[in-house]
């Protein structure tokens, strides 16, 4: 009987990349001479630091997802870029596990956070990486890549290097996709409800793939505490469900899954390219 354990979605996230699928963009399925010829050679001198994370996702979601999803959307966001490779995904965020349900999540702290990516950050720069691109899927640590970004491309662009951050991936996207189920009519959203679990669903069983991210049988009952307004506070009589889903679930589809998928790829694609863009627009010193 398999069991939804963060074991069992920390080595999902590492045996899902067996075996390499062609054309091969992950660093850690390259040999270093690869690399080389890849950077040196081929003009890949782009690359993508994703940041995902372990954090209970309901009683539907592995604890994995961030993870698991960062994969599979960091390897569509290099083919489609071009000339990018993807460094492993990271795959702490800056979380705390909370004294209610604190299974299945692992976090850091901001400075720790911060630190790790600046320090990939450089060893990527060091590997002849020319374009550093942070990013993450998970709203902690959001605030970190971007003042990391700041940080760095400060410190190495008169040497023509640049780290950008990519907030359009998470903040923008996530934004316009709730918009899009408010405005056709979906039940609330929040927390491993509909956007998540219909992520997950989309990226496990696409190409005939069966990873089994989603226990499809517990969508049916997929629903946690409601969704607060802004400024709205929780009724303290009225008693919670805290079972790590904010919103309601039930409506997941792979269908669903796809138009986040997409938009997550595209919006970074977009954004990606309009640093590089800014690089030939600048005047020369």
């Amino acid at each position: 009987m398999k069991t939804p354990t963060l074991l069992v979605a920390l080595s999902a996230a590492l045996v899902s990349a067996q075996p390499p699928r062609k054309p091969v963009v992950e660093l850690q399925m390259m040999t270093w001479a690869e690399i080389k010829h890849a950077v040196e050679d081929q003009g890949m001198i782009n690359v993508v630091v994703y940041n995902g994370g372990v954090e209970q996702r309901g009683p539907q979601n592995v604890s994995g997802g961030h993870n698991l999803m960062g994969q599979e959307t960091a390897r569509e966001i290099a083919l489609k870029m071009g000339h990018t490779l993807v460094a492993p995904v990271l795959p702490y965020s800056v979380n705390e596990a909370p004294a209610s349900l604190p299974w299945g999540t692992i976090g850091l702290t901001g400075p720790i956070f911060a630190e790790v990516n600046e320090r990939v950050a450089e060893q990527l720069i060091k590997n002849g990486f020319k374009n550093v691109f942070l990013m993450g899927d998970h709203g902690g640590g959001q605030k970190e890549l971007g003042e990391v970004a700041k940080k760095l491309d400060e410190q190495y662009s008169p040497k023509g290097i640049h780290v950008y951050f990519c907030d359009q991936m998470y903040d923008k996207a996530q934004n316009d996709y709730w918009k899009w189920l408010e405005d056709n009519h979906y039940p609330s959203y929040g927390h491993a409800s509909i956007m998540d679990t219909s992520e997950m669903l989309y990226l496990s069983t696409r190409d005939g793939h069966d990873w089994e991210w989603v226990r499809e049988d517990l969508i049916k009952t997929a629903v946690g505490d409601p969704v607060l307004g802004r400024g709205q506070r929780r009724d303290p009589n009225t008693p919670r469900i805290n079972n790590g889903i904010t919103g309601d679930a039930r409506p997941s589809t792979p269908e669903l899954g796809k138009r986040i998928f997409d938009m997550k790829v595209d919006y970074a694609v977009r954004q990606m390219k309009e640093f590089l863009a800014s690089q030939k627009a600048a005047p020369a010193n």
